[in-house]
């Protein structure tokens, strides 16, 4: 396997990246994978990067067509599946179409890819109706399963497995290997993986995405902003910051636009709508990840602020607008920190029940100025 291989650019996890690649050079690719780590390991990196080493005919070469479509999610032989909405559980509804379409061919290649993010999730009824397709799935499928422990899936899904773990690494190993790998100064890193929820993976990809970064900067200058701001300003400002999120996703649209157009005057309208809603939820996937970032930043933004407020200024991530934050460290208590912090977690949370994107992130914002007008109650 060559040293360029996608596998060997998965940060921090050298033990599970060398099992995977040996499992592809020495043709003992199983049927089925069980990934388990904490989150922030890059585990679904590591099963988009094993997919890439199983597709491509450069050994994972990164940047051939099947690659760089694996990478963007719009290869129509390997697919990520997740839970949808507020679920605590995988729904039967959810499994049955991915079994349905484990059994059909391959697009384009010889081999396809399934990806089931929170495999954690499986009730029993929906193992019971997957079991059967995850023992003897068709030839050349591979079914790749996420979860954060071993133990939280179920014993009948993981026997059937292979298991590979995925180690948490910690912040200073994080920030080291992130200033490494892209040359990054190390206050640099640190905003990196605070933007990302600690995820190296995406922490490099943030980096090296110039949209990504002034996403941050013009976050980080609406949070200095918002006591100044009226009601008007706000709902301005949080309609532009998610229009600049989700500006990387326009290219990605594009390319899906164009498979669903090539696979329907190949296999007919009915395979276009199929993979059509099979984009539409991968890109909704992608969406929920950039507004994440929103709030990962803003959480990261009032921590150093509460940090500060109590003279632990080493413990601060964004170094580059220190100064606007020891304004507000002067004056804010850690109740009424935590009441921001609080409205963070509520975004998420309401986001995770399918509120719309923009009104969680408007109520945030005025949830984070009612604070800062009255930053000592």
């Amino acid at each position: 396997m060559i040293a360029r291989c996608v596998l060997d650019r998965l940060v921090g996890q050298k033990k599970a990246a060398g099992y995977l690649k040996k499992s592809v050079r020495e043709g003992t690719i199983a049927h089925a994978y069980l990934f388990v780590g904490p989150p922030g390991t890059g585990k679904k990196s590591a099963a988009k990067a094993f997919a890439c080493a199983i597709m491509c005919g450069d050994d994972g070469c990164g940047a051939c067509s099947a690659c760089n479509r694996i990478k963007k999610g719009v290869h129509p032989d390997v697919q990520v599946w997740e839970p949808e909405g507020t679920a605590s559980y995988l729904l039967d509804e959810q499994i049955r179409p991915l079994i349905r379409d484990i059994q059909l061919a391959p697009v384009e290649s010889s081999r396809k890819v399934y990806v089931l993010a929170q495999a954690d999730l499986m009730s029993d009824s929906t193992a019971n109706a997957f079991l059967k397709t995850l023992e003897e799935p068709p030839p050349g499928v591979t079914i790749i399963l996420l979860a954060p422990h071993f133990e939280s899936v179920l014993p009948t899904i993981a026997s059937r497995c292979m298991v590979v773990r995925f180690s948490q690494i910690a912040p200073q190993t994080a920030e080291a290997i992130l200033a490494e790998k892209t040359g990054a100064a190390p206050e640099e890193a640190k905003a990196a993986l605070a933007a990302t929820g600690g995820v190296l993976a995406r922490a490099v990809e943030f980096l090296d995405s110039s949209s990504r970064r002034e996403a941050r900067v013009r976050i980080l200058a609406i949070l200095k902003d918002l006591p100044v701001y009226d009601g008007f300003d706000v709902l301005k400002a949080s309609k532009d910051l998610l229009t600049l999120v989700n500006a990387p996703l326009e290219e990605v649209k594009i390319a899906q636009a164009a498979e669903v157009k090539e696979r329907e005057e190949i296999f007919g309208k009915s395979k276009g709508k199929a993979l059509e809603i099979r984009h539409k939820r991968e890109l909704t996937a992608r969406e929920r990840e950039s507004v994440g970032e929103v709030l990962s930043i803003t959480e990261s933004w009032l921590r150093d602020c509460l940090a500060l407020s109590q003279h632990l200024d080493d413990m601060v991530v964004n170094i580059d607008v220190i100064d606007a934050m020891y304004e507000v460290a002067a004056v804010i208590t850690p109740p009424a920190a935590n009441r921001a912090l609080a409205a963070v977690r509520e975004a998420r949370r309401r986001i995770s029940y399918n509120v719309s994107s923009q009104m969680a992130i408007d109520a945030m914002l005025f949830d984070i100025r009612e604070v800062l007008l009255c930053p000592r109650s």
